[in-house]
């Protein structure tokens, strides 16, 4: 257990991770109080791996939960591994043969046969899905919900049980508490507004895209062999596409992927051929690329605006 949000800090760096003051005093009081994390923001920004980088520090196991529409109970708490039933039942036939074999009637035998449901409904046969790993797990691990808001809001209302008491409720068993709380994140993208209920009972953070100097902090931790003045150069590009009217912005993982190319191409500089045939690692939108190689001059300096006409400064008479 940490003991102090700077300690956080320092863990989250030695795996790689930059995390703010904010992130770090949200992490320390989530493990202190016992409470699940919710961050939001845009798509790339290191949500997913904020929830890695919080496990290895911890030295936790992390179990992820993929959040998609039409997310069910079924794909995330637990399944009934039907075909090892039937299995299981071939096995045995003898011995059902011999328990069925003096009853009297078929009522009696399915009297008999239901008595044994516990050999078929037991945790031999159960399959856990990521919600129920977290709650069996034998040692403390870190839970990520990932893109909560890509699921259904009755998915969402399914998973205050879990949130609130760290427990879920199997009708063929009963109930399962946790045998270690685990540390749970959640990530959400903003493709829709998630319910009061939820959000009151974790503790929140909005993680925005990095300012310059922390994202050229994170180019060169990820990718060392990058030449500093590159790196800068790259950093203060990808700040002015993100200024620009895209319908993408670039994410800090496009940011990496675009300046590990850079080191695979041996670029000295960002010229206009390296950055006309490179600039499709960051936008993916035909129309965002088209926009961008618009509003962005042949040194990849955003064009200036064209002076004002003279005709518009004079007073009226």
């Amino acid at each position: 257990m940490f003991v102090s949000a700077p300690e956080v800090t320092a863990a989250l760096g030695r795996q790689q991770y930059i995390a703010s003051d904010e992130i770090a005093t949200v992490l320390f009081l989530a493990e202190r109080l016992g409470k699940p994390v919710l961050a939001e923001g845009p798509a790339g920004v290191g949500k997913t791996e904020l929830a890695k980088a919080w496990a290895a520090a911890a030295g936790r196991d992390l179990i992820r939960l993929q959040c998609y529409e039409g997310l069910d109970e079924t794909k995330a708490l637990y399944e009934w591994e039907y075909a090892k039933q039937m299995l299981y039942t071939q096995l045995l036939r003898d011995k059902l043969s011999q328990l069925l074999a003096d009853a009297a009637s078929l009522t009696v035998a399915a009297d008999r046969l239901a008595g044994e449901d516990d050999v078929f409904f037991s945790q031999r046969f159960l399959l856990p899905r990521p919600l129920l790993q977290a709650v069996m797990a034998p040692q403390p691990v870190t839970l990520l919900i990932d893109e909560i808001d890509r699921a259904d809001a009755e998915f969402e209302a399914f998973l205050l049980e879990v949130l609130s008491d760290f427990q879920v409720s199997v009708p063929e068993l009963g109930t399962i508490k946790a045998r270690h709380q685990p540390l749970v994140l959640l990530t959400s993208n903003n493709t829709r507004e998630l319910s009061e209920a939820l959000k009151r009972r974790c503790l929140y953070i909005f993680i925005d895209y990095p300012t310059p100097d922390s994202e050229l902090r994170i180019v060169r931790l990820r990718v060392p062999d990058l030449a500093p003045n590159l790196a800068r150069q790259a950093v203060e590009l990808v700040q002015r596409l993100r200024r620009l009217d895209l319908k993408k912005s670039p994410s800090v993982s496009e940011t990496l992927d675009w300046a590990r190319a850079l080191v695979l191409l041996n670029a000295k500089s960002i010229d206009a051929q390296t950055l006309d045939t490179t600039l499709s690692i960051l936008l993916k939108h035909e129309a965002d690329l088209q926009r961008a190689r618009r509003g962005l001059g042949r040194d990849g300096h955003a064009d200036d605006p064209p002076p004002p006409d003279p005709r518009r400064l004079r007073p009226p008479r």
